[in-house]
């Protein structure tokens, strides 16, 4: 293993636009915003932030609707030292993804994403399979198509890669893909969705923490005061597998991404509410 962690990360990139109300919405009801934000974002997105921001040699792969946002999204990576592989194709067929998110008064939120361009299996093996290959750990998630993530995952095979898998948002998974898991992040409801499956599994469950089921522990989660859980998930995924990357126990890279993902709560929005590794507290 390198000196730093290597990890790639496939995921689905666009456009995020926050939504700050005071309450949710009821049946037909109109609700006035109090506050609005846009940014990039997306699962892979967020996760390849948070790995870099934890001293992780990060690559990217995603893919946008037109040049000038992959030109974009891909400086904003290289800002971040996020080694980006951005495709784009025809705006008039596929427009870049994007999310709106509503956040209220308690923050919680509410999600509604438009897919928007897609990655392929011709995107992984053209300008990915090396950044793959060369990796300590695999990110993947399920807002890219499912051959994407088998074929991606076939590389990693082939070449000892561990994959932790986001089995976020929930759908079914294909025996071949399961098969290669080193590791399961669901939430809640991702988990019952996904039942029993080969390799580990690490339940996110909100300010309670985290569950690891072969043992059964839950790994509490420091207190925070919440303002904006939109992310934290993202930010406990690239800061659980830098950690296991370095060769932590699962129980120490548990309690490092608890602590990333509560205080990312307490931060309005994503990409500034993920923790940099030197300001972040960490305690048993």
């Amino acid at each position: 293993m390198s000196s730093s962690p290597i990890i790639a990360v496939i995921g689905l990139v666009g456009r995020s636009l926050f939504f700050n109300v005071p309450r949710f919405h009821a049946g037909g009801e109109t609700v006035h915003a109090t506050e609005f934000h846009e940014e990039w974002g997306g699962k892979g997105f967020n996760q390849a932030v948070a790995a870099a921001r934890q001293g992780a040699k990060v690559s990217f792969l995603g893919k946008v609707g037109n040049e000038a946002d992959s030109c974009a999204v891909s400086a904003f990576c290289e800002k971040e030292g996020i080694a980006p592989v951005v495709y784009y194709s025809d705006p008039s067929v596929l427009p870049t993804a994007c999310a709106a998110i509503l956040t209220d008064g308690s923050g919680e939120t509410r999600v509604t994403v438009a897919r928007g361009s897609e990655l392929d299996e011709a995107d992984v093996d053209f300008g990915f399979k090396e950044a793959i290959a060369n990796a300590d750990i695999l990110l993947l998630n399920n807002e890219v198509p499912e051959e994407v993530d088998l074929r991606a995952s076939e590389i990693a095979e082939a070449n000892g890669v561990k994959i932790i898998f986001n089995p976020a948002p929930s759908r079914p998974v294909s025996e071949a893909l399961k098969r290669r898991v080193f590791l399961w992040t669901p939430n809640e409801f991702e988990e019952a969705a996904l039942g029993d499956v080969p390799g580990e599994v690490v339940t996110t469950l909100g300010a309670k923490g985290c569950r690891i089921r072969s043992t059964g522990d839950v790994i509490p989660a420091p207190p925070a005061e919440a303002v904006d859980s939109t992310g934290a998930g993202d930010t406990f995924n690239g800061v659980l597998a830098v950690r296991l990357a370095e060769g932590a126990s699962l129980r120490d890279a548990c309690v490092a991404a608890n602590a990333a993902a509560s205080q990312s709560v307490a931060v309005r929005y994503v990409l500034p509410s993920i923790p940099y590794r030197g300001c972040l507290s960490i305690s048993e």
